[in-house]
């Protein structure tokens, strides 16, 4: 398995350090880096308290962990969030975008998000066809009915 570096500044010391649990899960979780309160039907860019330089050709894919709607009643807005490589300057802060659906505290250091690296996608050339050949599935959203 190949390693890379990813160089990262901690903004706050109200977070645990980032750690890569080998075996477990090539997720990384991000942590809030302050306190923030939520109310019902409010959104809000949730600091994670740190700003990264990803390797060259990679890019961050953000996403909540599997319990973070049950434990706290938040989703993320954007479903899924990319940071690409250029977004590595010193106070490229990330952040979380987070929509409430009840009330709640999010507390410093509380594990709410995750991200892994994913090399960036090849150059593509699209080549337009009046024909696919490929066996048709029935459309979008057909897959499962009988």
């Amino acid at each position: 398995m190949r390693e890379e570096t990813i160089k990262i500044v901690y903004h706050t010391d109200k977070i645990d350090k980032l750690t890569y649990i080998d075996g477990k899960s090539d997720w990384i979780d991000l942590r809030a880096a302050e306190d923030v309160e939520f109310h019902a039907g409010e959104f809000r860019l949730v600091n994670l308290g740190v700003s990264m330089q990803l390797p060259k050709g990679y890019e961050a894919h953000v996403v909540p962990r599997s319990s973070t709607f049950k434990n706290y009643g938040l989703i993320q807005t954007n479903s899924c969030g990319i940071i690409d490589q250029t977004y590595c300057g010193q106070n490229d802060i990330w952040r979380w975008p987070a929509y409430a659906t009840r009330d709640v505290v999010v507390h410093a250091n509380d594990r709410i998000c995750q991200f892994r690296i994913v090399e960036n996608q090849p150059k593509i050339h699209f080549d337009e066809v009046e024909y696919l050949e490929g066996e048709d599935r029935g459309g979008f959203g057909s897959t499962g009915k009988n």
